[in-house]
């Protein structure tokens, strides 16, 4: 697509506007309920709807399945980056009422991250075209690696902090309990950082590792920068939204990471022969309505066999009683 400037900042415009609306109507801390998560995921997914029409009738087919096919890709992978958020959310014992505030901070610290890692992505593949093999082999390895992961079947998960994060406390301080939604306080004569802020910026900094993966993923699917973009844009805008409606549902999703590992391998074999075919190969190229299929069918693959997979574990258990755990001793130093 030929995307001028002022289209550009047209857009950054309009979604700086959503994104001060969604922070208007949930600027007072409270309870996140279903119905309102719900609704407002609608909302989200509807706009990205309508954006991709409106794609579709200015730009064409292919910008517009462009667009389908990485905004799915990365609302997928967003679902499976909710679990490390709730383990952040544990971690630091955030109240309740408390978490959507931290959820869209966080957000924003997020999308100001991945602008930055698209507009490098971008300058490196408009210079270097066998960068597509890096990323190709990368993705193609993190897909083992999901895999991997999903047949150890770590149930005890704790997050751990960051070099970027304890380096943070280190220099400035935390103080002993959260102070409503303030980021900083005068503790002792020193101003030092609350756990509010600590907590945003774990959820924002933590983004930089779900990068590593979406990015090049993304940019399998589509060069295009603006699409990459909006794309990235409305899949994490609805993010905070999703974490309240399917929180309690993430666990019954065990086998996203499977489905995620078999999106991630696709995409990497697709970079792989984009890259040959880049370098005079004559390679069969994956169409981006063969893309589009293929990432759909394995999501719906993945949830269908997820809920089968819960729902028979959860008769097991009615019917045997849950299996005894050791107790475990936890001890801060």
């Amino acid at each position: 697509m030929d995307v001028s400037l002022t289209l550009w900042v047209l857009t950054i415009v309009g979604l700086c506007a959503l994104i001060a609306v969604d922070f208007f109507i949930g600027r007072k801390p409270h309870d996140v309920s279903v119905k309102e998560a719900g609704i407002w995921t609608v909302v989200w997914i509807v706009l990205a709807a309508l954006f991709g029409l409106g794609l579709l009738v200015f730009g064409g087919g292919q910008p517009a399945g462009e667009f389908f096919a990485g905004y799915i890709t990365e609302k997928s992978l967003s679902v499976d980056n909710l679990f490390v958020f709730v383990l952040i959310m544990a971690k630091f014992a955030v109240p309740s009422q408390y978490q959507q505030r931290v959820l869209l901070v966080g957000v924003l610290i997020a999308l100001v991250l991945r602008a930055i890692f698209i507009a490098a992505g971008a300058a490196i593949i408009a210079s270097f075209s066998w960068v597509f093999y890096i990323f190709g082999a990368f993705l193609i390895w993190t897909a083992w690696k999901l895999i991997q992961e999903a047949r150890a079947d770590q149930e005890d998960e704790e997050f751990e902090e960051n070099k970027l994060l304890k380096a943070a406390e280190r220099r400035f301080g935390v103080a002993d309990r959260y102070h409503g939604t303030k980021l900083w306080i005068q503790q002792n004569g020193k101003r030092v950082m609350t756990p509010m802020l600590v907590v945003m910026l774990a959820i924002g900094s933590t983004d930089i590792l779900f990068a590593l993966d979406s990015i090049p993923a993304i940019f399998g699917l589509t060069q295009d920068p603006y699409i990459v973009f909006t794309a990235n844009a409305f899949a994490l805008m609805g993010l905070r939204q999703l974490y309240f409606l399917i929180g309690g549902l993430l666990r019954k999703l065990v086998h996203l990471s499977y489905g995620l590992s078999i999106i991630l391998g696709f995409i990497g074999v697709k970079l792989v022969l984009h890259a040959l075919h880049e370098s005079g190969v004559h390679v069969p190229e994956i169409s981006i309505p063969v893309s589009l299929g293929v990432i759909c069918s394995v999501l719906i693959v993945t949830t269908i066999t997820s809920l089968r997979a819960s729902r028979k574990q959860a008769q097991t258990e009615a019917a045997t009683g849950p299996a005894e755990t050791p107790a475990k001793t936890d001890i801060d130093v």
